[in-house]
């Protein structure tokens, strides 16, 4: 199985970036962390950060046909993007939703996301934590989907 991590604007400033609000990981960091339980999951990970709209579309363009599904952190792009969620609508690939914060605790515009509703799930408030379990817990989304042929999560 090969899962995707599309990460969205002002992501790679992470760790220095209102580090009371988003923690003091770095993206390398949960990152690290991330391919270290994906392996131990017999898992692969494709990951991609843009700060772009459209490189963000693109990217999903690419993996379609090459990932199973996706854990995405859209950044601001979660609130503003119809064309993201048309991206993940039109290439069919399942995916969940992480933010580090709780956007729904948040100022009124963060409190909607566009993807939302074509999302598997959503994972917010738990700051780097969260990124690990959108992963665990699209991998058994994956897996319970009758049509999917995929080998069973390990540990």
């Amino acid at each position: 199985m090969i899962i995707g991590v599309l990460n969205g604007p002002n992501l790679n400033l992470l760790g220095t970036r209102e580090p009371t609000i988003y923690g003091t990981a770095t993206l390398a960091d949960i990152m690290t962390h991330l391919e270290g339980v994906a392996n131990a999951l017999g898992v692969q990970l494709r990951s991609a950060q843009s700060n772009s709209e459209g490189t963000l579309i693109d990217t999903l363009h690419a993996w379609r046909g090459e990932v199973d599904g996706v854990v995405v952190n859209a950044g601001a792009y979660t609130h503003t993007s119809l064309a993201l969620r048309d991206a993940f609508s039109a290439t069919a690939i399942p995916f969940v939703e992480v933010h580090l914060s709780n956007i729904h605790a948040r100022e009124p515009e963060r409190r909607h996301s566009m993807l939302a509703s074509a999302s598997i799930g959503m994972v917010c408030g738990l700051g780097a934590d969260g990124y690990e379990y959108a992963l665990r817990g699209l991998i058994r989304a994956l897996q319970s989907l009758p049509s999917r042929q995929l080998p069973p999560v390990r540990g």
